[in-house]
């Protein structure tokens, strides 16, 4: 469930380095944790956004929170602790669908996501969880887990469409490379 005790932390934006590169496993799993995950919450929320991984606040762990719908509209809420996506499967197939982030404010494209999205890892307490999603909490999974691995989703489109968006957002584009494209 949510948690609601957090302290609003800055949204980093597309450009600095802590966007660009993998975070580092989480391996303590304590009260500066649970502190974390608690901001992510309130930073999600106060960006008014519906997933948020940890480098989105400047902390370079593998961490993320979600408040999403499902393709069935079931809200999910939660954390995931050192996520590791699944290889989605060919028969759940693809779906294109509009997609932004916070860390590249007002600029959104349609990107093609996995219509089923697995993830495991852990819980604040380092219980081991799975979580699997369809729809929008699918792309959602997808989404945070690749900012985790340096990925913003505009890394993932056609370097001029990137570009494009990243003017439009109010950031430079020249930090586009063309080696992360599907």
């Amino acid at each position: 469930m949510a948690r609601t005790s957090g302290t609003v932390r800055r949204i980093t934006y597309y450009g600095e380095p802590v966007l660009h590169r993998r975070c580092a496993d989480v391996t303590t799993f304590d009260r500066t944790l649970e502190t974390l995950v608690d901001d992510m919450f309130a930073s999600m929320y106060a960006a008014r956004g519906v997933g948020l991984a940890a480098n989105q606040i400047g902390v370079a762990l593998r961490a993320f929170v979600y408040d999403c719908t499902d393709a069935d509209g079931v809200r999910h809420v939660g954390h995931v602790i050192n996520p590791v996506l699944q290889a989605p499967s060919a028969l759940a197939g693809a779906v294109t669908e509009e997609e932004g982030c916070l860390s590249v404010p007002g600029a959104s494209a349609d990107l093609p996501r996995a219509a089923l999205a697995t993830v495991t890892g852990s819980d604040v307490y380092g219980a081991p969880i799975e979580i699997s999603g369809t729809g929008y909490f699918a792309r959602c999974l997808q989404h945070e887990t690749d900012h985790l691995d340096g990925i913003v989703y505009v890394d993932l489109l056609p370097i001029g469409q990137g570009r494009r968006l990243l003017r439009e957002a109010g950031l430079k584009p020249k930090l586009l490379k063309a080696g992360r494209r599907p």
